[in-house]
């Protein structure tokens, strides 16, 4: 078991295009570094930050900047913390907390695509689709630790 992600080591490699296919030190073979979301979600957040830095200083734009700032960052922060939960409950309660942060920022991205609020609609093409990547990474991770739980 992987403590830091709640799954198998062989589930978090088969996560990763880096991991397809590794084999194990016994096999005799150097082990593949492991998966980590870590850096796409920061790279994610640093996105969502150069995008709301090119919203307009008007009411709505400064709205709509607050709220992309918190929920868009979050993850990265929120996902930091599930690598040190508690329990895997701990863990599933925080990958949650992710997820929710996600969705709440494909919100936010669908709103500023059809207001074309930005001078970087490409930028939010590229974030929408991220974010996505995202959301359906953590609902299988969510899901994969579920059912882990149920079979301990």
């Amino acid at each position: 078991m992987n403590a830091e992600h709640g799954m198998s080591n062989s589930e978090v490699r088969s996560e990763s295009p880096v991991h397809k296919g590794s084999s194990s030190v016994a096999e005799g073979r150097t082990p593949k570094r492991r998966f980590d979301l870590q850096p796409r979600l920061v790279g994610f957040a640093i996105i969502i930050l150069d995008i709301v830095d090119t919203l307009s200083k008007n009411v709505v734009g400064t709205h709509l900047a607050g709220q992309m700032v918190r929920c868009g960052t979050s993850p990265a922060a929120n996902y930091a913390e599930a690598q040190s939960a508690e329990s895997r409950k701990d863990f599933i309660h925080k990958m949650k907390v992710c997820l929710k942060e996600l969705r709440e920022t494909s919100v936010w991205l669908d709103i500023l695509s059809r207001k074309q609020m930005t001078s970087c609609p490409e930028r939010i093409g590229i974030a929408i689709k991220e974010c996505d990547e995202l959301i359906s990474i953590f609902v299988k991770s969510i899901g994969t630790v579920k059912r882990n739980t149920k079979r301990d």
